[in-house]
């Protein structure tokens, strides 16, 4: 195995352990708030990590710049739809958790 390649699973693993915690958020958080937190965080973290390993281990530049181009679309619409959801939310009566 090649250091690239040592770099690149270690990237795959991480990124997906952040996919991870950002799924533990979803089920543990106790508001659609904090939980919306996680998933946009975790998510956004975890598939940049994924992306980078892919990267490495791609065979052009032309895949390279595909894949940071999904990355950053996905970025944009996650982002979106969180704030979007958390609008909604807000308008719709519920309010942010809050330790009492």
């Amino acid at each position: 195995m090649s250091w690239n390649e040592a770099v690149a699973a270690v990237l795959l693993v991480v990124g997906a352990l952040f996919f991870l915690a950002g799924t533990l958020g979803v089920w543990r958080f106790p508001d659609a708030f904090t939980r919306l937190h996680a998933v946009t965080k975790a998510d956004n973290l975890g598939l940049g990590l994924v992306v980078l390993g892919l990267v490495i281990l791609g065979p052009s530049w032309q895949q390279a710049i595909k894949l940071v181009a999904v990355w950053l679309l996905v970025l944009t619409a996650s982002s979106t739809a969180s704030h979007l959801i958390a609008r909604s939310a807000l308008r719709g009566g519920l309010q942010p958790w809050s330790r009492r």
